[in-house]
């Protein structure tokens, strides 16, 4: 049974009010491999044959980055837009897929690439490349792919988010963290940054989906978020489902269609909600 957690903080924003300045740094990414070691982590991930749908966007290069833009067929801007961020796989065409359902909902969807061009298709391979992320280029790329949200002509976003699962989710959460200027973040099952401090600096609404049966992040992690985003004057809204990690996926081997398809649902929303008023 989904249990679904509603917490709305109701005070002013800490640290900056209303008021949007510019992009900050903030401290190291939290652990890859949660509250489990490498191996149980690794256990955790399988990523099924089963190919993706075909594609509809297109890759640009931004920062020197290859990136998958996808956009709604015969829009114009100013379009509400999110940065798509990949699991630990790397930005494959499932992650692609996801750009492309975004977009046929009317989203401007730029899914970044944080590994530089590789993609994982092995377990060893992914935890790799988890390790080889730098957290300050990481940050450079997704500052630079958010402008290009708000300046490319076919796109002059006014509203924009970030959504991610796995390592992504995490950094949908950092990607908050840096950008003041977000309006919305998307977190699916990532390890999450429970710093005070840090997590001040967001001023975008947070929504933080998670499985009760997920081990690397499991439902004390999850009440550690949602106090800490208390105190930090963020909003929020956090949901829980009886699934294991990366539950939404549907290219691996703990999918949940029945769990995935409410937390789309939620999802999209959400996104509704806070990217298209």
């Amino acid at each position: 049974m989904r249990r679904s957690l509603l917490l709305l903080s109701m005070g002013a924003l800490l640290l900056g009010g209303c008021v949007r300045g510019g992009p900050r740094e903030v401290a190291r990414e939290p652990s890859p491999t949660g509250a489990v070691s490498e191996a149980e982590f690794k256990a955790m991930h399988t990523l099924r044959p089963d190919a993706a749908p075909p594609r509809r966007g297109q890759e640009v290069e931004v920062a020197g980055t290859k990136m998958y833009l996808s956009l709604p067929e015969n829009a114009q801007g100013p379009l509400p837009a999110l940065l798509v961020i990949h699991e630990w796989w790397g930005l494959n065409e499932h992650i692609q897929a996801w750009a492309d359902r975004l977009a046929a909902n009317g989203y401007a969807a730029l899914a970044v690439d944080l590994y530089g061009g590789k993609v994982a298709t092995s377990r060893d391979e992914a935890m790799g490349l988890v390790k080889s992320v730098d957290a300050a280029r990481a940050q450079e790329v997704l500052k630079a792919a958010h402008a290009f949200l708000q300046s490319d002509s076919r796109i002059r976003a006014e509203r924009t988010g970030s959504i991610g699962w796995c390592f992504g989710g995490s950094w949908s959460l950092r990607t908050a963290m840096a950008i003041p200027e977000l309006d919305a973040a998307v977190i699916y099952y990532g390890n999450p940054v429970t710093d005070v401090d840090q997590l001040s600096t967001i001023k975008a609404f947070v929504l933080g989906i998670f499985g009760t049966k997920d081990a690397s992040i499991p439902p004390e992690t999850v009440a550690e978020l949602r106090q800490a985003l208390d105190a930090a004057g963020v909003r929020h809204r956090i949901l829980e489902f009886e699934a294991e990690h990366a539950f939404a996926n549907p290219s691996g081997g703990r999918y949940d269609e029945r769990a995935a398809s409410t937390a789309w649902q939620e999802t999209a929303a959400f996104l509704e909600q806070h990217l298209k008023r």
